[in-house]
C-alpha cells in the first residue's frame, strides 16, 4: 500500500456504506466516473476484487465487507483526530513557553501574563528568566522576549512595552559619605555597582544627553547578576546602581534612593515580543499576541520620546 491509498480507502468506505457511486461521490465532492476510475485503481494495487457493480446497485463483496469492518473504526479515529487538531488550533490550550530576561519578566511580562490566564484557564505558562541571547527555536520556546535592535531577521515581532529607561541611583547614606556626582565624568571616582552578563561581559554604563553621548568607564567594589541585586546593594549603600527606572521607581517616591544624572539617562525604545515566521501560529502563542495588542504596551513609570537603545541588562 503507497500512501495515496488513504483517500481511495476513504472512497471505498463511502461507497461501501451508501451502496451508490452518485451519493457516494456527491459525499466526497467527486464525479461518479472519478470515483468509479479511483475504486478500479484500489482494486488493480490490491489484487482483489471489493465492489460488485451492476446497472442498478453496488455491494461490498466478501472481501469487501471483511475490509470494512476494520476499515470503518480506522477512518472514523482518523476523522476525531483530525477534528480534535483542528479545535486545539482555534481553542487556546496546551502550554505556552516563553524566554525573557529578568527585566522584562519583571517590567512588562508578568502583569500581560496575568491578565492573560484569565482570560484563558485552559493555557498553562512556562517562563524562562534568561538574560542571555537564547536561540528560541532550538530550544523550543514558542516566542522570546528582547531588544528591537537585537532580534534576527526572520523573526516576526510586536512591541511589549513602551519606552523604557534607565536610572542612576544611590542611597542618601552613601550621598552624604560620598558626595554627589554632577556630570558623568563624577563617577569615575564613586563605588559603581556594575552588571555582568552570562556571557561574560560587563554591563557597560552608557549615558546620553541631547545626542552626545558620554561612555564612562566606571569601576567598584561588587559586581552583580541581577538588577534587583543591584538595586539591594544600592539601597544598603555600597554604591551607586544603574538599573532600569521601573526597578527603583517606588523607592525614588520613598526617599531611599536619590536619583542622580538624570538629563543623561534618555529614554529608548522598549521590549518586543518575537517569534518564527511561520504561517500556523500555535493558539496560546496566538491568544497571548491578541492580549498583548489590545494592551497596547504597558508603559512603565518614566517613559517618553524613544532614542537609542541599549544591551539588555
Amino acid at each position: 500500500m503507497v500512501r495515496d491509498d488513504l483517500s481511495d480507502l476513504a472512497a471505498f468506505a463511502a461507497v461501501a456504506r451508501h451502496r451508490s457511486f452518485r451519493r457516494a461521490a456527491a459525499e466526497l465532492g467527486l464525479s461518479p466516473s472519478a470515483l468509479s476510475h479511483a475504486l478500479r485503481g484500489l482494486e488493480e494495487r490490491m489484487g482483489v476484487r471489493l465492489l460488485n457493480r451492476t446497472t442498478r446497485s453496488v455491494a461490498p463483496t466478501e472481501a469487501g465487507a471483511a475490509l470494512l469492518l476494520r476499515l470503518a473504526p480506522a477512518l472514523d479515529a482518523i476523522a476525531a483526530a483530525v477534528d480534535a487538531a483542528i479545535a486545539a488550533a482555534s481553542r487556546p490550550a496546551g502550554t505556552l513557553r516563553l524566554n525573557a530576561p529578568r527585566s522584562a519578566c519583571r517590567l512588562v511580562l508578568m502583569p500581560l501574563l496575568a491578565r492573560f490566564l484569565t482570560l484563558y484557564p485552559e493555557v498553562r505558562a512556562e517562563v524562562a528568566s534568561d538574560d542571555a541571547l537564547t536561540d528560541i527555536v532550538g530550544e523550543g520556546f514558542d516566542a522570546g522576549v528582547r531588544f528591537g535592535e537585537r532580534l534576527a531577521l526572520d523573526m516576526v515581532a510586536v512591541p511589549l512595552s513602551g519606552p523604557q529607561r534607565f536610572a542612576v541611583v544611590a542611597a542618601p547614606a552613601y550621598l552624604a559619605s560620598r558626595g554627589t556626582p554632577q556630570a558623568p565624568g563624577d563617577l569615575t571616582g564613586h563605588a559603581c555597582l556594575r552588571q555582568r552578563f552570562p556571557g561574560g561581559s560587563l554591563f557597560p554604563w552608557e549615558l546620553e544627553r541631547d545626542g552626545v553621548a558620554a561612555a564612562v568607564a566606571v569601576d567598584g567594589p561588587l559586581i552583580l547578576g541581577d538588577q534587583e541585586l543591584i538595586r539591594l546593594a544600592a539601597l544598603d549603600g555600597l554604591g551607586l546602581g544603574l538599573v532600569f527606572e521601573g526597578y527603583v521607581a517606588d523607592d525614588i517616591a520613598a526617599g531611599r534612593l536619590v536619583r542622580l544624572l538624570a538629563p543623561w539617562c534618555p529614554p529608548f525604545p522598549g521590549f518586543h515580543l518575537y517569534y518564527p515566521g511561520r504561517r500556523q501560529v500555535p493558539a496560546p502563542l496566538r491568544a497571548f499576541l491578541d492580549v498583548v495588542r489590545e494592551a497596547g504596551g504597558l508603559v512603565p513609570p518614566g517613559s517618553g520620546q524613544a532614542a537609542s537603545s541599549p544591551a539588555c541588562p
